[in-house]
C-alpha cells in the first residue's frame, strides 16, 4: 500500500507543476489573442474601436487587471470546474467543445493504431528473438528502414499508391460527409473505411521500434541463468518462450507503450494533415497559427493529464507483472 501511495503521490506533484507550467508559458510568448480577434474583425469589415478591444479583452480575460498570483488561483479554480477559456480561432465555441468534438477521432485512429503496431512489434520481436540467426532476422533491416521514413513521406506514398493510382482509399477526411454523424453502421462503416490509411501509416511507420527493442531484450533475457535452468528441467520451448524470456524481456516495452499511449492524444499532426483527418493534431496546428492561446493551453493539458495517467496505470501494472519493483531496499 505504502509503494502505490508514494505512486500516486509523486504523479499529484508532477500534475501540479505541469499545471504551473501552463499557465505561466503562455503568458511569456509573443502575441496576442485580442490582436487576432481584432484582425479577423478587420478583414471582415467591422469597426475597429478601444471599447471593442476592452470588451474582447474582458471575455478572453487577457485583461483582468488582477496581479498574477491572483490570475493563477483563478486559472486552477478554473480548471477544476473544467473551464478552459474562449478558443480565437474557433471563436466564440468554448475550448472544451472544441477538444471534445476532436479527441474521440486522434483517440481511436491513432490509439488503435499504436495498440496494433505494438502488438504486433512485441509478438515479431519475440519470435524473431527467440529464433536468432535464422531467415527471420532479415525482417529486422526492412522494418527499420521503414521507421525511419518520416510519416508524411510515407503517407504521401500511400496516398499516391492506395488511393491516387489504385482509389483503394479516399484522399481524405474522417467520413462521408453526406452521412448524418451518429451510431449507425452506415457512419461506423465510412469511418473505418476513411481511417484505414492513415492508421496503416502510423502501423508501418512505427512497428520496427518495438520489433528491435523486444528482439534486442530477448536475446539478453536467454542468457539468464534461469533460461538454462528451464532448459535442464525440460520444460516445452513455447514455455520457456513465453512465460519465462518474453515475460521478463516485455517490460521495457511495455514502458515505452505507456509514454506511446499518453501522446496518442497529441495525435500524428503531420499525418493527419496530410489525410486532412479531423482529429486534435490538426487542432493544436490551428491553435499556433492563429496564436490561440487558450486552445493552446486546453490541448496541452490534455496531453499532460493522458500523458500523466498512462504512466500511473503502467507503473501500478508493473508492480504486478514485476513485483521486485515494489521492493524498497
Amino acid at each position: 500500500m505504502r509503494y502505490y501511495a508514494r505512486k500516486l503521490g509523486f504523479y499529484l506533484v508532477a500534475l501540479w507543476a505541469a499545471l504551473t507550467l501552463n499557465f505561466f508559458i503562455p503568458r511569456m510568448m509573443p502575441g496576442n489573442p485580442v490582436d487576432t480577434l481584432l484582425a479577423k474583425l478587420q478583414q471582415r469589415g467591422g469597426s475597429v474601436g478601444p471599447d471593442v478591444r476592452e470588451a474582447y479583452a474582458l471575455m478572453l480575460g487577457t485583461d483582468t487587471g488582477e496581479p498574477l498570483w491572483d490570475q493563477y488561483f483563478s486559472y486552477l479554480a478554473n480548471m477544476l470546474r473544467g473551464d478552459l477559456g474562449v478558443s480565437v480561432s474557433v471563436f466564440p465555441e468554448e475550448v472544451t467543445t472544441v477538444i471534445a468534438q476532436s479527441l474521440p477521432w486522434t483517440i481511436v485512429l491513432v490509439g488503435i493504431a499504436t495498440f496494433l503496431s505494438f502488438l504486433v512489434g512485441v509478438v515479431l520481436g519475440m519470435v524473431v528473438g527467440w529464433k536468432r540467426g535464422t531467415w527471420l532476422d532479415s525482417l529486422i533491416p526492412a522494418t527499420t528502414v521503414l521507421s525511419a521514413v518520416p510519416y508524411f513521406w510515407l503517407a504521401l506514398i500511400f496516398v499516391m499508391f492506395f488511393s491516387t493510382s489504385l482509389a483503394w482509399f479516399p484522399l481524405n477526411g474522417g467520413y462521408d460527409v453526406s452521412l448524418s454523424t451518429g451510431w449507425t453502421w452506415e457512419f461506423i462503416s465510412s469511418a473505418i473505411y476513411h481511417g484505414f490509411l492513415p492508421a496503416l501509416t502510423i502501423v508501418v511507420s512505427s512497428v520496427g521500434g518495438w520489433l528491435l527493442g523486444m528482439r534486442n531484450m530477448m536475446v539478453s533475457t536467454m542468457s539468464e541463468d534461469y533460461i538454462l535452468t528451464a532448459r535442464a528441467k525440460g520444460l516445452r520451448n513455447n514455455r520457456i518462450m513465453t512465460r519465462y524470456a518474453a515475460r521478463n524481456a516485455v517490460l521495457p516495452s511495455v514502458a515505452g507503450f505507456a509514454i506511446s499511449l499518453g501522446f496518442v492524444v497529441s495525435g500524428s499532426i503531420i499525418t493527419e494533415q496530410v489525410f486532412s483527418y479531423p482529429g486534435i493534431g490538426g487542432k493544436l496546428l490551428q491553435a499556433v497559427e492563429n496564436s490561440d492561446y487558450a486552445l493552446m493551453q486546453g490541448i496541452f493539458l490534455v496531453i499532460t493529464v493522458a500523458v500523466l495517467a498512462a504512466n500511473l496505470v503502467v507503473d501500478l501494472l508493473y508492480g504486478f507483472i514485476d513485483p521486485r519493483t515494489r521492493v524498497e531496499n
